[in-house]
């Protein structure tokens, strides 16, 4: 074998068999095999060297906790088992370890910078995205928004109350159940668009926010629909209803104290309308037909008035009793002559030798008594070519007479029904009685200034922490 050949095979008995290829691996991995082997006192080249390291201890990068206890007290943990540095002598061993405390020492200021600039950032972001937008909502409602004034009002619908009403209605009489339908209808239409633009009609609504001196925040815009006048409506007219005590607040906010109290008293005014009108048909109808029924009675009656009047008109007799009780004294008072002219003319025909001519005259006389007796009778109960006779008439009086009473009767029964009918129709109205009467504020109640500004820095800092978080995790997910 030549020197050559021996030389070859040494040189090829020298060396080390080729390690296998390493799996690649994220930044992130080999950026916390570097932290981890920092923490355990190892030196290594660079994070990939770090990584290489703990693995040939079995160290699991991204799972096992360490420290500098897990580096092991031999050289080799220190000096990260290189077999060239485990042969250095112990002088080289301090200056590593001195290297060592400095690159420690560099660690911590660079940790310091990197809060530092960290806590930069951050105050930089809260500056920009919490207290820069706060000092501008705080800005603007100290020096450029417009004063606002609320007016206040309270008040409740009442009905007159039925003391004779027994049952569960009888118990809730005066509470604020009775009238919770009315309180919740009343309501609902303060806050709805016809009261709106009834308020707009009559008192300029609309044209009280178009105003230049109102900031444009809280300005109503000349062009403005109606949905957007409606919106602003809805925010500056606020109804409440307690329904424990059936009381109605009323918040009314205007640009002005008197604009602001006129419009809560216009409001109140139709609220009243509406409250009167909730009841209004139901009365009518019953007020109607109590009085077609009176009117009808009344007029019957009149016609058997009338009635009356034409017989005792037509007859001529103004009462049939009277004129029979006239007519039988009459014939009474002939029927005594006559019995006593048959006496006398007895008494002659008993003489013996009687005078004619008295006894002829005595005859007359009787016979003359009889007829006009039969003529009275006859006008009482017969019946002659010219008229009736007092039987007939006094029959049809009768009749008449009955059938006004009758009127009469159903005419009072009808005026009765009528007093009954209105008196509940009393007791059916509604009406709104002011607690608390509107009365104009002399300072602004809008804006509130610290409230609003204090408000604003706690919405922003909000989204800021959502925000926050939601990048954080979001960053986590994706390194990883």
């Amino acid at each position: 074998m030549t020197p050559e050949d021996s030389t070859r095979n040494g040189a090829e008995g020298d060396e080390k068999p080729e390690k296998p290829a390493r799996k690649k691996r994220r930044p992130a991995y080999y950026r916390k095999a570097g932290r981890k082997a920092r923490k355990m006192g190892l030196v290594a080249r660079d994070d990939e060297h770090a990584a290489q390291l703990l693995e040939e201890r079995g160290i699991d990068v991204l799972n096992d906790d360490v420290s500098l206890l897990d580096g092991g007290d031999e050289g080799d943990a220190i000096l990260g088992g290189d077999p060239a540095l485990e042969a250095q002598s112990p002088a080289q061993i301090t200056v590593n370890d001195a290297e060592r405390l400095a690159e420690v020492h560099a660690i911590q200021r660079d940790l310091v910078k990197r809060r530092r600039r960290r806590l930069f950032l951050l105050m930089l972001r809260l500056f920009f995205f919490v207290f820069l937008p706060t000092a501008i909502v705080g800005w603007f409602y100290y020096t450029q928004a417009s004063p606002l004034y609320e007016t206040k009002s309270e008040f409740i619908i009442q009905k007159a109350q039925n003391k004779g009403t027994l049952g569960l209605g009888g118990l809730l009489a005066g509470t604020g159940f009775a009238n919770s339908a009315d309180s919740v209808v009343v309501q609902g239409y303060l806050t709805s668009r016809e009261a709106m633009e009834q308020l707009d009609r009559e008192e300029g609504y609309r044209a009280h926010f178009e105003q230049d001196s109102i900031d444009e925040l809280h300005r109503l815009p000349p062009d403005a629909t109606e949905e957007a006048a409606y919106k602003l409506y809805q925010k500056y007219v606020k109804v409440g209803y307690d329904p424990s005590e059936g009381v109605i607040h009323l918040q009314v906010i205007a640009a002005d104290p008197a604009t602001s109290q006129r419009f809560s008293e216009a409001l109140i005014s139709y609220a009243e309308e509406r409250v009167d009108q909730l009841s209004r048909r139901l009365r009518d109808d019953q007020m109607k037909g109590s009085q077609k029924v009176y009117d009808e009675a009344e007029r019957q009656m009149e016609e058997a008035q009338q009635r009356v009047l034409d017989l005792q008109q037509k007859r001529g007799v103004l009462s049939v009793e009277a004129e029979i009780a006239s007519q039988m004294s009459i014939v009474n008072a002939l029927e005594v002559q006559q019995e006593a002219r048959r006496l006398s003319l007895a008494e002659l025909l008993d003489n013996p030798t009687p005078n004619k001519v008295r006894v002829e005259s005595l005859q007359r006389e009787i016979d003359r008594t009889d007829k006009r007796i039969k003529e009275l009778r006859d006008n009482m109960t017969g019946t002659r070519e010219s008229s009736l006779s007092l039987a007939a008439a006094s029959a049809e009086l009768k009749v008449a007479e009955i059938n006004l009473k009758t009127r009469q009767l159903m005419l009072q029964e009808a005026l009765q029904q009528l007093e009954a009918a209105r008196i509940e129709v009393n007791r059916q109205v509604r009406y709104l009685s002011l607690g608390v009467k509107p009365i104009a504020p002399d300072v602004p109640t809008y804006p509130r200034k610290l409230e609003n500004t204090l408000l604003a820095f706690v919405i922003f800092m909000g989204i800021y922490i959502l925000l926050s978080l939601t990048v954080s995790i979001l960053r986590e997910h994706v390194s990883v």
